[in-house]
């Protein structure tokens, strides 16, 4: 495999090399997170930031020796291309082809999901859907197809889904009812508030001051959530 390593980082520029390795350690180490979660998440951000070259090679390298393959790392930027944008995940889906042909690497099978474009409903919860549907019909039937077309998908975990998606909001910093929502997702696929902090934290080698931003929010996000669970304890009690 000729996809470059930290020595192609090195030759570059040793003391960044060490700069970024120590980073990424420090961000990344533990139980919370496995490599394939870490790696699945780089790769996100690379979308998210249109960072295409060399940190692109890097991570779909990592990929691959996580255990991913080509068809994996399509679905992650077909799912990602709601949040991320289209055009975003499109210019991703064009780099990794490139990098699989210039690399030899194997390329998709063809495997897919039912996209059911179609179909009628979505799978988001309904006070979701009528909360959007409320602010803008057009918008809401747009929401529902997103969801719609995902709802077959696969190969990449709830839980993976849920950590993705966070970083997405992460980086564009849309913390308000999307993170909301997407925390709640990952918390409900069995997610520990721990790990749910430890993929944000996994953000901050892409850029320190929104991870800074978004875990304060999420701290408020986590302590409504105990809140409330305490609260219906005591209900419960009564």
């Amino acid at each position: 495999m000729t996809l470059p390593t930290q020595t192609t980082v090195k030759e570059l520029d040793p003391v960044f090399a060490e700069m970024a390795t120590v980073s990424f350690q420090l961000t990344g180490p533990g139980t919370q997170l496995t490599p394939r979660e870490r790696t699945l998440l780089n790769l996100v951000a690379d979308v998210c930031e249109q960072v295409l070259g060399m940190p692109f090679e890097l991570h779909v390298r990592a990929a691959l020796d996580n255990g991913l393959d080509a068809d994996d790392l399509r679905e992650l930027f077909r799912f990602i291309s709601y949040d991320s944008g289209y055009p975003a995940a499109l210019a991703a889906l064009e780099r990794l082809a490139e990098v699989e042909r210039k690399h030899g690497l194997p390329g998709p099978t063809g495997k897919g999901h039912h996209v059911n474009a179609d179909g009628t409903g979505s799978p988001l919860p309904a006070a979701m859907r009528a909360e959007v549907r409320a602010l803008d019909p057009g918008f809401a039937d747009y929401m529902d197809l997103q969801s719609r077309m995902r709802a077959g998908m696969s190969r990449i975990s709830v839980r993976e889904r849920a950590f993705a998606t966070m970083t997405v909001d992460v980086l564009y910093q849309t913390l308000q009812e999307s993170f909301r929502a997407h925390v709640g997702r990952a918390l409900s696929a069995g997610a520990t508030p721990d790990e749910v902090r430890a993929a944000v934290r996994a953000t901050a080698t892409f850029g320190m001051t929104r991870t800074w931003r978004a875990l304060n929010v999420l701290d408020a996000l986590l302590a409504d959530r105990e809140e409330g669970r305490q609260g219906k304890r005591s209900a419960g009690d009564a």
